[in-house]
């Protein structure tokens, strides 16, 4: 009896997956590639697309021989990609760039320019916030520096366009990739007039605008035969990573949170329409035709409690680094450490932004400095999702996915801080099961995204302890005052 199979294909910063399962959201097996990244100078950060595209292909494969899939057994593929990258694109669809991925910060002087002058009004329409991740003010930065491979471009693309277009001789781009590029009016859904005119961009260089459920079929024969499936197994664009990560976790209804909580970290809610913040604290990327998700994402998740490791000269692994601290105090006897480290997205917008350590004395050791890292990352996340209340409402519940999930004791900081469950996932696949169940919906082999609520992995629940919620909440007052003071010296 023949199976029926879907395959996640998930675009990331660090590694591209692809992930078979079974309708039900069952895992069968999984392949991954590691992504090279490139510093060509200290605040530019890219990424081949050649590389990026031969390694999906790569993927598809081994998952497709690694689960020994017959003839008639894949049903279809779907992708999840990480935003804002950019490729300038010669006519005959050859990259003339490297892919300028979320973390290049080369734009910095754009921002604080736009910030003076147009800025407020284009967030309010795309929803994308003024910061150097955002294509748009990547493009100014290309149209300012006289960048030459801007002038020689016919087209603009993001990762996900480049794949479908070698692929399928497609160029187009669902909403939410879309959304993340900080051109796409959200009132209209189409591209926004003032942004291309100022990024120096027409519509006919960017990809038509197509819902997450769009279905390609006529897959290169060649590409096809080398990666093991026919070339009319239909691939669905499905949406970017955060999306899907909501998705994938069930977290798609009204009050529903998802937090991503890896190397970076991000908290995000689905919700009907596309309201911005007035602060401009958080984002607002399209979905679906009626639905766009909120959030907002940080820098500095794990990456922060890596740069204490290391800057501690501390050569033993991340367990135990963390061995002691759950014997220290809430608030680590008086330690608060601001995050950013890494400069800051959500809720700054600051790519000046510096981390701080603020209490320490001589009784300090390095399990509080570790104990207050924690902390320090969980207020963060906290300040973004106190923001998302404003427009969404309290969260009813909260799921969280991601390498920090693997610390009980940062998933116990978590629970206490936001005085409410946390709901883990079994699997880390969130965003691959997102985007094979969208797969799913768009060849009608499932009724609707809401339904992957009856095809969800088990969860854990971690139960706060209102005493320490208490404490917290006194504590976020003094991080936040402290945060506000120091935003002032930010340069």
């Amino acid at each position: 009896m023949l199976r029926e199979l879907v395959i996640g294909l998930d675009l990331g910063t660090t590694s591209v997956k692809a992930v078979l399962f079974d309708r039900n959201g069952t895992l069968v097996c999984e392949s991954e590639q590691m992504i090279s990244t490139y510093y060509p100078n200290p605040t530019w950060v890219e990424q081949d697309p050649v590389e990026i595209e031969k390694a999906s292909r790569l993927t598809v494969k081994e998952v497709m021989a690694k689960g020994d899939v017959k003839q008639g057994e894949l049903l279809t593929i779907g992708i999840s990609c990480a935003m804002h990258s950019l490729i300038c694109v010669s006519d005959d669809y050859q990259p003339l760039s490297q892919m300028l991925i979320w973390a290049d910060g080369r734009s910095g002087k754009q921002v604080d320019k736009l910030k003076q002058t147009i800025g407020k009004d284009i967030y309010a329409r795309t929803g994308t916030p003024i910061h150097p991740m955002s294509p748009f003010v990547k493009l100014l930065w290309m149209k300012e520096t006289n960048y030459k491979p801007y002038q020689e471009a016919t087209y603009f693309m993001s990762m996900k366009e480049f794949l479908l277009q070698k692929w399928f001789n497609q160029r187009v781009v669902d909403y939410s990739m879309a959304s993340a590029s900080g051109l796409f009016n959200l009132q209209t859904y189409r591209w926004d007039e003032e942004a291309m005119e100022a990024a120096g961009v027409g519509k006919e260089q960017l990809s038509d605008v197509v819902p997450p459920t769009y279905v390609l079929t006529g897959l290169n024969d060649a590409i096809a035969e080398e990666i093991g499936i026919t070339s009319d197994v239909p691939v669905v664009i499905g949406a970017a990573d955060g999306q899907l990560a909501n998705l994938g976790s069930g977290a798609i209804a009204k009050g529903e949170v998802a937090v991503s909580a890896g190397t970076s970290g991000a908290i995000r809610q689905v919700m009907q329409g596309a309201k911005t913040n007035e602060k401009q604290e958080t984002f607002t990327y399209a979905f679906t035709g009626d639905t766009a998700i909120i959030g907002g994402a940080t820098n500095n998740g794990g990456i922060a409690l890596q740069w204490l490791k290391d800057l501690l000269a501390f050569e033993g692994s991340h367990e135990e680094l963390l061995e002691g601290v759950e014997d220290v105090d809430i608030g680590a006897e008086g330690v608060i450490f601001h995050p950013y480290v890494n400069g800051e997205r959500a809720p700054l917008w600051n790519q000046h932004a510096k981390g701080n350590f603020y209490g320490l004395s001589m009784g300090h050791k390095r399990e509080h400095l570790v104990r207050a890292v924690l902390e320090g990352i969980t207020f963060n996340i906290y300040q973004i999702g106190q923001s998302l209340e404003q427009i969404a409402g309290k969260p009813t519940k909260i799921s969280v996915n991601g390498g920090l999930t693997k610390s009980p004791l940062w998933v116990q900081i978590m629970a206490d801080m936001f005085g409410q469950e946390i709901y883990l996932s079994d699997t880390h696949h969130n965003a691959a099961w997102g985007a094979a169940w969208t797969a799913l919906v768009g060849i009608k082999k499932a009724d609707s995204l809401e339904a992957i609520k009856e095809k969800l992995p088990s969860e854990t629940v971690v139960q706060p302890n209102l005493d320490n919620h208490a404490k917290y909440k006194a504590l976020y007052e003094k991080y936040e005052d402290i945060g506000t003071f120091l935003a002032k010296s930010f340069e």
